[in-house]
């Protein structure tokens, strides 16, 4: 094991970058993602870029059942130009730390393999992610917890565990948010685990869930959460400040999409 990089991998962000002076406070807030860098073009532009934290998406060629490559693609595209071998080598001559979103379980042990043999030049965050429950209007199928976090913690017992529900969202409908059964079961399932945990929470379904994910981040020192979006969501830089004024502002992450994040970050005095 490469204990240094192992360390790296299971330290929060905030505290990584603020280490190595690339943020200014302890604010999750101030660390900028890159999302979706799958193709080989946009993980060049990501590699070239100025962010904190690269998201991209794994699963094998060919698809759910393909028995391919690992290779950088979201659903539902089966193939892409850029194999998760080539994208590592990219990304490891970076200062960047990652997040990888698996999609299926099929796709976790050969992409483990892979990062196995970069992990001694990876000492900054790894995050490992799967979306292991239904979660609100949830319809997607969720990879199996226990095979998820068997398999992951056998290779990386100290690697950051991006673990999220399912989810949907309409724009003619009231949005449910997420309730006290699905934060009560993430919170079961993560209580026996030692390495840190950010629970993935949508933006348009976090004002209505404040209580609940208030409750599911104080279960752990090492529980954080991190705001996405879906492309079509309507939501609005008021709900992110909402988010921001109920939650340790170390404890919560920000890969919202533009314009809503420059707009976000001005309204704070972010950079």
């Amino acid at each position: 094991m490469a204990d240094e990089a192992q360390g790296a991998w299971g330290e929060a962000a905030v505290d990584h970058f603020l280490r190595a002076q690339r943020i200014r406070a302890r604010d999750g807030a101030a660390i900028r993602w890159f999302h979706a860098a799958n193709s080989k073009a946009r993980a060049r532009e990501a590699a070239r870029s100025d962010v904190h934290m690269i998201e991209a998406d794994v699963l094998l060629r060919g698809g759910k059942g393909g028995n391919g490559d690992p290779i950088m693609a979201h659903p539902p595209e089966t193939d892409s130009d850029n194999t998760l071998q080539e994208w590592l080598e990219e990304i490891v001559n970076t200062n960047k730390g990652i997040k990888l979103d698996f999609k299926s379980l099929e796709a976790v042990r050969p992409s483990l393999e892979l990062l196995e043999h970069v992990k001694q030049h990876l000492r900054r965050p790894v995050w490992i992610n799967a979306d292991i429950l239904p979660g609100p209007n949830g319809s997607n199928a969720v990879v199996d917890a226990k095979v998820f976090l068997d398999t992951v913690t056998s290779f990386f017992p100290s690697v950051t565990l991006s673990l999220g529900w399912t989810t949907g969202w309409h724009p003619d409908k009231h949005n449910k948010g997420y309730d006290w059964m699905m934060v009560k079961e993430m919170a079961q399932i993560c209580n026996t685990l030692s390495q840190p945990v950010t629970f993935p929470v949508r933006a348009a379904l976090v004002r209505q869930s404040v209580s609940e994910l208030c409750w599911l981040i104080q279960q752990s020192d090492r529980y954080s959460l991190t705001v996405w979006t879906g492309k079509e969501d309507v939501y609005s830089v008021e709900d992110l400040l909402y988010i921001r004024e109920n939650f340790d502002k170390s404890r919560v992450y920000y890969d919202i999409l533009e314009p809503k994040n420059s707009e976000f970050k001005k309204a704070i005095g972010v950079e």
